[in-house]
């Protein structure tokens, strides 16, 4: 039957053979869609983990955000978009430098931000003068989520990784 049915076949010409082009480069929309969901989920209040990794370094989180964000941020898992460092910068050029930098990073929708504020090597009494102060002005800035300790390969001590509000919101 398969015999009769293809008796009136001719083979065809090996450059007569029709390829398709190949399909066009994909949109990675479902995975911008799966990060932007991600995060959203982080920083919903309810989904709370309460198994901090870190030390006793400080840190802090806004009320009303999920204590994941700041796991994650302790992490690394937020990529540092920007940094800012205030060697040898006095007290009130920080505070300057510090607000102009946030709004900056705001302006440019950056999410995640680092900044250097020393571990006070070349102060008087090796203090850290610009530590705390970075830090107390961080915790009253609107647009600061959280922030922590930068990792060692980051500065460790000497230095702070900030999460801002997304800009849209």
């Amino acid at each position: 039957m398969f015999r009769e049915a293809v008796a009136g076949a001719r083979p065809m010409a090996p450059d007569r053979v029709h390829h398709e082009p190949p399909p066009p480069a994909a949109i990675p929309r479902q995975h911008r869609r799966d990060e932007t969901a991600a995060l959203a989920e982080s920083l919903r209040p309810d989904a709370i983990d309460l198994s901090l990794d870190g030390g006793d370094e400080p840190s802090f989180l806004r009320p009303g955000i999920a204590r994941g964000v700041l796991r994650d941020l302790r992490r690394g898992r937020w990529v540092v978009q920007d940094h800012l460092d205030l060697h040898g910068a006095t007290r009130e050029e920080a505070r300057r430098l510090v607000a102009e930098f946030l709004a900056e990073s705001i302006r440019r929708g950056q999410r995640c931000v680092r900044i250097v504020h020393g571990k006070g090597l070349g102060s008087p009494g090796r203090e850290p003068v610009l530590k705390g102060l970075v830090r107390g002005w961080l915790v009253h800035r609107s647009e600061v989520l959280a922030y922590c300790q930068a990792r060692v390969a980051e500065g460790g001590a000497g230095a702070v990784v900030v999460l801002l509000r997304n800009p849209r919101n």
